[in-house]
């Protein structure tokens, strides 16, 4: 992927990765090993909370995040970053960073393959929706047919429609927006790692 196209040569980096308020399972260590290969030197690594992108106002998980609380820990974190690289004198004195994870991997990182997306007669065909859509499975010509094998159940399209015409249709997505919603209602706080 695009990510493996990082060309650097000791170039410090800040491994940062955002998550629904669920788990981060093994994102941060896996960035971090993927921009080593790059040639990065990671020097810090955070993990921060963004609403679930299965959130809606209907169901909400991790609604209205990032906050200010959170805009406060990444501005802390940004300052002890800042002292860490004023410290060191050259990039051959960053320590390695250590990051919780394991390897290999936990879990299976297979997106879901699922057509889990209804579009009503109140879609238009704006278009905003393939607009939005990051990985281009919506027809700009015709928005109600949805590549299945490129969506990445993101739900930007639901979130984005001006009418309202798309929504989650029962099934998997559906039950896990419902799971998500009912054991993750507790907040968590960012953590950061220097």
């Amino acid at each position: 992927g695009w990510l493996h196209a990082i060309k650097a040569h000791n170039t410090p980096v800040v491994c940062v990765v955002v998550y629904g308020n669920r788990v981060y399972e093994d994102a941060l260590i896996e960035l971090k090993d993927i921009l080593i290969q790059c040639g990065c030197i990671p020097i810090a690594g955070a993990a921060f909370i963004g609403e679930h992108s299965f959130s809606s106002e209907e169901i909400p998980t991790a609604e209205g995040r990032p906050d200010a609380s959170d805009l406060k820990h990444a501005e802390s974190c940004g300052r002890k970053i800042q002292e860490k690289l004023t410290a060191i004198l050259s990039v051959e004195e960053i320590p390695e960073l250590t990051i919780p994870g394991s390897h290999p991997y936990r879990g299976d990182s297979k997106l879901w393959i699922v057509d889990f997306i209804a579009v009503s007669d109140a879609c238009n065909q704006c278009g905003i929706c393939a607009e939005g859509c990051p990985v281009g499975a919506i027809d700009p010509e015709n928005s109600t047919l949805i590549d299945t094998e490129k969506c990445i159940t993101c739900c930007a399209c639901i979130k984005h429609c001006p009418t309202h015409a798309r929504t989650m249709k029962p099934g998997l997505v559906k039950e896990a927006q419902l799971r998500l919603h009912t054991l993750y209602k507790e907040r968590k706080e960012p953590e950061y790692f220097l």
